[in-house]
C-alpha cells in the first residue's frame, strides 16, 4: 500500500479510499501562473510532478490511461502585458482545450511593473485582478473546467457593509462565477462568509495552521507547549475564532485585544485606534502567539508586543498567514532589537521582498506543496475534508513534540 512520506501527505488518502479504481482526472492539470505568481508557480509545479510520480509506484498504467497525466511541466505560459497607454490583454502560449485550469493569482505582489505613458506604474490588487479577468477571457471556454487559487482574496477586508459602502469582494467572487469559474481556493479568508455571494459555486478557505505550528515546532527547539507557559493571544475581536483553533489545539489558555476606537473622527477610510485593552489571564512570564490572517502595517501588532511586554510577557511569536509589511520592515527591526518580537511566521503564498526574507526575526512558512496536494485532489473530485480540516495532522504533529502536553 502506498505509505505517506511524511504528515503533509495527501494524495494516499485518494490511492486508499478508491484503490485500483481511484477515481480518473478530470482532465489534464494546467497551472497558469499570472504575473507575480511565476516563483510560487514553479515549487507547486515541482511538488505536482514528484506526487504524481510517486502514483506510479502503486499505478503504472495510470499514465497511459490518463494522457497528460505525468507531465514534466504542468505549466501554461501567459503574456499579460500592458500597451503604453495602459490598456492590456491576455495571450496564452499553448492549448489549454480540455484542460483542468488552476490560474495562480498573487494580487498583493506590487513588485510588478509596467510602462504607461513612459512612467513606471506598480502593479496593485486592481491591475492583477484584471489580469485575472483577460486570462480567463483568452481561455475561451475552451477548457474542460477552471480553478482560480487566490491565496489573498481581492478585496477582502471589504467584505461587509457599515455604510453607504461598497461590497467589493462579494462583487468580484460573482463576476469570477459568471466568468465560468468553478473553484475559487483561498487561504484563511478574512470572513470566510463572503462565500454567501456564490452559494452553487465551489469556494474554499484553506487554513494554515498546520504548516504554521510545524514551522514553530521544528524552528523553536525549546519551546514549551503547555498551558502554565504558552498562550495564545487574538490581536482584535475579530480574529478570535482563528486563535480559539490554535489556543484548543496546542491546549493552552487564550487571551485577546479589543481596539477601542475614537469614533469621532475618520483617519484612511476608518476609526483610529486609542488604546488595544486586554482581556485575559496574567501573561507574565509565558510565551505567547499572537495569530492574525495578515500583518498589513504591522503597527497593531508591535502595539499588542509593548503591551504584552509591559505585562511581562516571556518570547512573542507573531503568526499571520500573510505578510504585507505595507510601511516597511524598520520599525519590526528596532521592535526586535528591542527584544518585543522573536520570530513573525508568514506564509510563502504572497510576495515577500527580498529584505523580509533576510531579517533575522522573520520565519518563511513554505505552502507549495500543500497546494499541490490540492491541486491534486480537485483533479481527482476527491474529498478535500482532510485538507480543509488540519486537526488530525496537528495533533500527530504535536504527539512527537517534546515538552508538549496538550491534555
Amino acid at each position: 500500500m502506498l505509505q505517506p512520506r511524511d504528515t503533509d501527505d495527501f494524495s494516499y488518502n485518494i490511492y486508499n479510499q478508491y484503490g485500483n479504481n481511484m477515481m480518473a482526472p478530470v482532465g489534464p492539470v494546467g497551472i497558469i501562473p499570472l504575473t507575480g505568481s511565476a516563483v510560487f508557480a514553479d515549487s507547486v509545479n515541482y511538488y505536482l510532478g514528484r506526487r504524481r510520480t510517486e502514483y506510479l509506484e502503486q499505478l503504472p498504467d495510470l499514465g497511459a490511461t490518463n494522457p497528460g497525466f505525468i507531465r514534466h511541466d504542468y505549466r501554461i505560459p501567459v503574456n499579460t502585458f500592458r500597451f503604453s497607454s495602459g490598456e492590456g490583454k491576455a495571450v496564452i502560449g499553448n492549448t489549454v482545450r480540455g484542460h483542468d485550469l488552476f490560474i495562480l493569482v498573487d494580487v498583493m505582489n506590487f513588485s510588478c511593473t509596467y510602462k504607461m505613458h513612459g512612467l513606471i506604474n506598480h502593479m496593485s490588487p486592481d491591475d492583477h485582478y484584471q489580469d485575472l479577468k483577460r486570462t480567463i477571457l483568452a481561455i475561451s471556454g475552451k477548457a474542460r473546467r477552471i480553478n482560480v487559487i487566490m491565496p489573498f482574496l481581492y478585496e477582502s477586508r471589504q467584505h461587509k457593509r457599515n455604510s453607504r459602502e461598497s461590497l467589493d469582494c462579494a462583487y468580484m467572487l460573482e463576476e469570477l462565477y459568471s466568468l465560468g469559474v468553478e473553484n475559487i481556493i483561498t487561504f484563511d479568508a478574512h470572513d470566510d462568509r463572503v462565500a454567501n455571494a456564490i452559494p452553487t459555486s465551489g469556494f474554499e478557505s484553506i487554513p494554515s495552521a498546520y504548516q504554521i505550528i510545524k514551522s514553530l515546532v521544528n524552528t523553536t527547539p525549546d519551546l514549551h507547549i503547555c498551558g502554565d507557559t504558552m498562550m495564545v493571544v487574538s490581536p482584535d475581536e475579530g480574529g478570535i475564532s482563528r486563535a480559539m483553533y490554535y489556543a484548543s489545539m496546542l491546549g493552552v489558555p487564550l487571551g485577546t485585544f479589543y481596539k477601542r476606537r475614537d469614533y469621532t473622527q475618520v483617519v484612511n477610510g476608518r476609526n483610529p485606534i486609542i488604546a488595544h485593552e486586554f482581556l485575559g489571564d496574567t501573561v507574565e512570564g509565558m510565551d505567547i502567539i499572537v495569530v492574525d490572517d495578515m500583518i498589513s502595517s504591522g503597527d497593531s501588532m508591535l502595539d499588542i508586543a509593548r503591551e504584552l511586554k509591559s505585562r511581562k510577557a516571556n518570547r512573542i511569536f507573531c503568526a499571520t498567514t500573510f505578510g504585507l509589511f505595507t510601511d516597511g520592515l524598520e520599525h519590526f527591526n528596532q521592535a526586535y532589537e528591542q527584544g518585543l518580537i522573536t520570530k513573525v511566521f508568514a506564509t510563502n503564498l504572497i510576495y515577500r521582498r527580498p529584505e523580509l526574507l533576510a531579517a533575522p526575526w522573520f520565519q518563511d512558512v513554505n505552502m507549495a506543496k500543500f497546494t499541490a496536494l490540492l491541486i491534486d485532489a480537485i483533479n481527482h473530485d476527491a474529498s478535500l475534508s482532510k485538507l480543509v480540516d488540519p486537526t488530525e495532522k496537528i495533533r500527530k504533529l504535536l504527539d512527537n513534540v517534546p515538552y508538549c502536553d496538550i491534555n
